[in-house]
């Protein structure tokens, strides 16, 4: 895991959250800024994980491959998720479901450092 990336998805992440719960606030769905963030988010959390995979297939070994694999699978899921349910909310609580989405990114993808980072001993 790159710690930069780590540190920019958690950027996005918070940054994402904060447009979701001020569209929530303002009593509005989501728009376009919500929707290219998301899609942000979601290409960070491609190029973390696909760096990752790499690094997996090489000569790196993790005291929990199969946690690790399941939180990176979850956290590459999450903002499509959030986005998509979102979209379909009608109400102005279509924020709130992604900025939902966008903290439990910015939680697990720290949660994921950890994980890489474990010595296993």
């Amino acid at each position: 895991m790159i710690v930069p990336l780590v540190v920019a998805v958690t950027v996005v992440a918070g940054l994402l959250a904060l447009a979701g719960v001020a569209s929530t606030l303002a009593h509005r769905r989501i728009g376009l800024l919500h929707l290219w963030g998301a899609a942000l988010l979601e290409l960070l959390l491609l190029v973390q994980a696909g760096i990752a995979v790499v690094l997996l297939l090489g000569e790196e070994r993790l005291a929990d491959t199969p946690t690790f694999l399941g939180y990176l699978a979850g956290i590459v899921l999450l903002p499509i998720a959030g986005a998509l349910w979102a979209r379909t909310e009608p109400s102005r609580w279509a924020g709130t479901v992604l900025a939902v989405a966008a903290g439990a990114v910015g939680v697990m993808v720290w949660r994921l450092q950890e994980l890489w980072e474990a010595t296993g001993g």
